[in-house]
C-alpha cells in the first residue's frame, strides 16, 4: 500500500499505524499551510489530561503561503516549554529514559522551517520504532491522486475522524482513563519496543 501523508509535529498514532503498513510513504510537500492542524501541533497525555504542544510560527501578510515556506517564530521559548512538558507527562513511563537522549537534540538547538523540523521528527521516530519506511517527496500539488492512498486528511486536528485503537496503559490512566490517539511518542513512551507492533496491528478509519 503507497500512501500520500503530511508531514506533522510528532504525528499522530492514526499516521503512524498507517506509516508501519505502508510500502511507501509519499510526503505532501507542496501543499498550502492551514492553521489548527497537526502541521505545526501535537497532543501528549499529560498530569490533567489531553495537552497540546504547539510549534509557534511566523504568520505570513500573504493570504496563502506553501508549507514549505513556513518559518518557526523561535523568539518564544517553545523548545524548552515542550520538553519540560515532555518531561512532566512521561518521567515516570517504562521507556522514556530509553528515548529522552534521541529526542532531546530536537529541543537543544534551533530550527527555522516548520517543515523542515516535521521531517527530522519523523527519522527521529523512526529511528525509535526500528522502521524504516521507504519514502518519497511530493513534486507538486494535486487535490485527487489515483497511485497513493489519500491520507492527507489526517492531518486534521480540529475535525479528526474519531479512531478506535486498542488501549494500552498510560501514566495517568487512573486519573482521566485512556486518551486515544495522541502523539506517537505517548505510544513509544509507555510501549517502548512493543510500539511498532502495535501500531501494525491497528486499523485507521
Amino acid at each position: 500500500m503507497n500512501i500520500l501523508i503530511h508531514p506533522t509535529y510528532f504525528p499522530s498514532i492514526a499516521h503512524f499505524v498507517a506509516i508501519a503498513k505502508a510500502t511507501e510513504v509519499r510526503f505532501e510537500m507542496e501543499d498550502n499551510f492551514i492553521k489548527q492542524t497537526y502541521r505545526n501541533r501535537a497532543y501528549i497525555y499529560g498530569a490533567n489530561g489531553k495537552l497540546a504542544l504547539n510549534v509557534p510560527i511566523i504568520h505570513s501578510q500573504k493570504n496563502r503561503q506553501k508549507y514549505r515556506d513556513v518559518k518557526i517564530f523561535n523568539e518564544e521559548q517553545w523548545q524548552s516549554v515542550h520538553w519540560k512538558s515532555l518531561l512532566s507527562a512521561y518521567s515516570t513511563s517504562p521507556f522514556f529514559e530509553f528515548y529522552k537522549d534521541e529526542l532531546a537534540i530536537l529541543f537543544q538547538k534551533p530550527f527555522h522551517f516548520i517543515l523542515d523540523f516535521n521531517l527530522i521528527c519523523f527519522e527521529i521516530l523512526c529511528d525509535c520504532l526500528q522502521l524504516d519506511p521507504d519514502t518519497t517527496k511530493s513534486d507538486m500539488y494535486r487535490k485527487s491522486i489515483e497511485s497513493h492512498l489519500d491520507l492527507r486528511y489526517l492531518v486534521q486536528a480540529k475535525k479528526e475522524q474519531p479512531q478506535d485503537f486498542r488501549p494500552y496503559t498510560q501514566v495517568f490512566n487512573s486519573k482521566h482513563g485512556f486518551i486515544p490517539n495522541l502523539s506517537v511518542l505517548d505510544l513509544l513512551f509507555n510501549e517502548g519496543p512493543n510500539a511498532l507492533t502495535y501500531l501494525k496491528s491497528q486499523e485507521i478509519r
